[in-house]
């Protein structure tokens, strides 16, 4: 009875896509078969909403009508289905310009919503940082602001007094000023955070440590390596953009070298461009790397696209030319003939395969070093992942060595318990005697301190 009550408390919608028949090279009939999967898509996008989808209609026509993008005719029985279902709600999945919100609002008589407003909304519901919630309202701010025309759009304290508007001033300036006085503040302060999390990176980047950031559609798995390899409970949701704030967690390597490794936000198709920019500092993790996994679902039979979708963001973000090994995860739900085919093809040649089609075609190619079929839930492929990263990642051996370090010198011992593995500590004069196994690197940076050990040759 609660679970039904919780159903009926939902919002109901009714959801609108449009295919034009041809493109640019592609035929009719593909160009069909990508909206209905597009549509198909912002079903679970309105689902991770919380809203009831009640039903759905697609449109084929061979321009977009730019007054109401899918016609008088067109609207009109949008609007019958819409009353039929009861939907509160239209979602079209297109981005819509302001003149075409507006106009559909007045033909079907409901609140009509487009896809880069339903994702910003579920990126609203995902923040939980400031850093979040700062980007978030920034990107609906900007996608608000050439859209105030018309709407009768109220916003909290505006024109709240004598003085708050100048002679002949429309509430329409004022909104719009006040808007972009708050666009200017919320950027000074991600300005700020981006300073704060530079220093924090650095910081880590005092400790000789190889950074690795996780990138793919948004519920390819990614969260569910994160935890597999960082032994973490990290979020793990069905519901699209389900992880929103970056995650950090360290990872140990067969060579017993250590790794930090990044969670960070899926990306999808038509991700908006404003909303890129606006969580920049966010996916500066992602800049910072050194290499990138990029997790597909293989088991999705349209993964081929949605991975040449991550790789237009990464090319936005100036990082496609990264190293980058190619995880085919969801083994688990494969048959065993679909396994044979990635592990004989896909892997073999470093690339990636269309189950039952032709192969993808990735810009900058050649950054792909490795593929591996894997299973994230049942742990299948993890061990030749890791020895993989393990390949990629720059050498820095560990070796065993004694170190001294200052009593008052926090910061160097925390280096040695950070990046090592500590045998034995004692107090010797006003000096940490440790000895302890590390990174070659930071025990030559030490080395001013440092005593060799008389058993490990490798440090001559």
């Amino acid at each position: 009875m609660k679970s039904t009550q919780s159903l009926s408390s939902r919002e109901k919608v009714f959801l609108v896509g449009v295919s034009l028949k041809r493109g640019a090279g592609v035929r009719g009939g593909a160009a069909t078969a990508s909206a209905r999967e597009s549509l198909a898509e912002l079903e679970t996008l309105a689902e991770s909403a919380g809203a009831v989808v009640t039903g759905s209609m697609l449109q084929v026509r061979g321009t977009l009508d730019p007054a109401t993008l899918m016609g008088r005719g067109k609207l009109e029985e949008v609007k019958v289905e819409a009353e039929i279902r009861d939907a509160q709600l239209i979602i079209v999945d297109r981005n819509l310009t302001p003149a075409q919100l507006r106009n559909m609002e007045d033909a079907t008589d409901c609140r009509v919503i487009d896809r880069t407003q339903l994702i910003l909304d579920i990126f609203a519901r995902r923040a939980r940082t400031r850093e979040g919630h700062l980007q978030v309202e920034l990107a609906q701010l900007n996608y608000l602001l050439p859209r105030l025309s018309g709407r009768g759009v109220e916003l909290s304290r505006l024109g709240g007094g004598i003085g708050t508007r100048g002679p002949g001033e429309q509430k329409l300036e004022t909104d719009r000023r006040r808007i972009r006085d708050r666009v200017g503040k919320l950027r000074e302060a991600i300005d700020t955070v981006r300073r704060q999390r530079t220093t924090r990176r650095q910081a880590r980047q005092a400790v000789p440590i190889g950074t690795v950031a996780l990138v793919g559609y948004t519920n390819a798995g990614k969260s569910t390596l994160f935890n597999a390899l960082t032994h973490s409970d990290v979020l793990v949701s069905a519901k699209m953009f389900a992880t929103l704030d970056p995650t950090l967690r360290a990872v140990t390597l067969p060579s017993r070298r250590k790794v930090l490794l990044s969670d960070t936000v899926g990306f999808l198709r038509d991700l908006p461009l404003g909303l890129i920019a606006a969580f920049r500092a966010t996916l500066e993790e992602v800049q910072e790397s050194m290499l990138l996994l990029l997790v597909t679902d293989a088991s999705h039979p349209q993964h081929a696209e949605q991975d040449a979708e991550v790789r237009k963001i990464l090319e936005e973000l100036d990082v496609a030319d990264r190293p980058c090994i190619h995880v085919l995860n969801k083994a688990d739900h494969l048959s065993a003939a679909d396994q044979e085919i990635i592990r004989a093809t896909s892997i073999a040649k470093h690339g990636s395969i269309q189950l039952g089609g032709a192969q993808p075609e990735f810009p900058n190619k050649e950054t792909i070093r490795h593929s591996v079929l894997i299973s994230a839930k049942t742990g299948e492929g993890l061990p030749e992942l890791l020895a993989m990263i393990d390949k990629e990642v720059p050498m820095d051996r560990m070796v065993r060595a004694q170190v001294r370090v200052p009593i008052m010198d926090s910061r160097r011992l925390a280096m040695v318990h950070a990046a090592g593995k500590v045998f034995t500590s004692e107090i010797v004069d006003e000096y940490f005697v440790i000895d302890a196994e590390m990174p070659e690197s930071l025990a030559l940076r030490l080395s001013e301190t440092s005593i060799k050990n008389p058993k490990d040759p490798s440090l001559d």
